[in-house]
């Protein structure tokens, strides 16, 4: 018998039961014996029943689907190395709690011009997980501030759980190691506007006025994320200033190899001329020669917090606090950073 045509009254028959008492079984009902409900069980599970996801959806209000937002803006979409990582262990463990994830449609030139709220109530989400997208769209604050449960990765809105990196002590690692190798001249080519940038570059200069070490304003420069062209660009103008910076940090490894490519074109060395020092960890930052100086961030373990909170509150709203987790990422010293007198 095909498992599509296996209905209650093919179970009902086999058990020599009725049909209610079949679904009461299979639906746990408390006035079922447990002899009676585990053999309807067993049966069922013979004749190769599955309940309609359709008709289970309407009954409990729920369809195990999770809907993720992530819109690059960098159109890397998931050949971003941070974000891929962690979505692919978020993936992981809601598949592991038997949920299914879906995509919600982030292109704005599609012609349905359903928003992100209408598109996640059309798929009938039991939440949605947001990344790496502009929070201050006017859709996005429209889903935040919906019913849906929903997580937020790496921004943080009063009324929602938010996954963040801990981007201040991050920076904070990073610059107190590199002044520990000696240098003063520290310049930093960060990412554009965003709540990451602003915890970075205020960890940045208070880490720096802490040892008592001013930076002059022409060693900040602004470049976007992942851009290794506009990272050459803004190492190109460091590096042709009168008083050049002896380290430059990145706003993340991608950007530093367009730093990298400037510094060769210069005919200068990494790590005998000048040092440098990007951020996140990738696979390809631990690859090159010498290995990158970075912050390697916990992929695995923001993905899974995103996960189990979200599932959390899926599953026990009520009793869900709303927090910031904070995750930490790890120093790579690498050998990109020289040790100066």
């Amino acid at each position: 018998m095909s498992r599509n045509t296996v209905s209650l009254k093919d179970i009902s028959k086999a058990c020599g039961v009725s049909i209610a008492t079949v679904s009461k079984a299979l639906n746990d009902h408390s006035d079922i014996g447990q002899d009676t409900k585990e053999n309807i069980r067993r049966v069922a599970e013979k004749l190769g029943y599955h309940p309609n996801a359709a008709a289970q959806a309407l009954k409990t209000k729920r369809t195990n689907n999770i809907g993720v937002l992530f819109v690059d803006e960098a159109n890397s979409g998931l050949t971003h190395d941070y974000f891929s990582h962690v979505l692919d262990s978020f993936k992981r463990y809601a598949e592991q709690n038997g949920f299914d994830i879906t995509f919600i449609n982030a292109d704005k030139s599609r012609d349905d011009n359903m928003t992100y709220l209408a598109h996640a109530m059309y798929r009938g989400f039991d939440g949605v997980v947001i990344a790496c997208v502009d929070f201050f769209d006017p859709q996005v604050d429209e889903l935040i501030n919906s019913n849906i449960p929903v997580v937020t990765i790496d921004h943080i809105f009063y009324n929602r759980i938010a996954i963040v990196s801990d981007n201040a002590k991050g920076i904070k690692d990073l610059v107190s190691y590199i002044y520990r190798m000696g240098h003063r001249k520290i310049a930093y080519i960060h990412g554009l506007e965003s709540s990451v940038t602003q915890a970075r570059l205020a960890s940045f200069y208070k880490t720096l006025q802490n040892f008592g070490v001013m930076i002059p304003d022409e060693y900040v420069v602004a470049s976007p994320y992942r851009d290794s062209e506009s990272a050459y660009k803004a190492t190109m103008k460091l590096l042709e200033l009168p008083d050049p910076p002896t380290c430059i940090l990145f706003p993340d490894d991608v950007s530093s190899f367009g730093g990298m490519n400037a510094i060769k074109e210069k005919g200068l060395r990494i790590p005998e001329d000048i040092s440098i020092a990007g951020y996140d960890g990738t696979e390809i930052a631990a690859r090159v020669i010498p290995q990158l100086t970075t912050i390697a961030q916990d992929t695995e373990k923001i993905g899974r917090e995103a996960a189990e909170r979200l599932i959390d509150m899926i599953n026990n709203p009520k009793a869900t606090l709303i927090e910031q987790v904070v995750v930490e990422g790890i120093l790579e010293t690498g050998g990109t950073v020289k040790k100066i007198s």
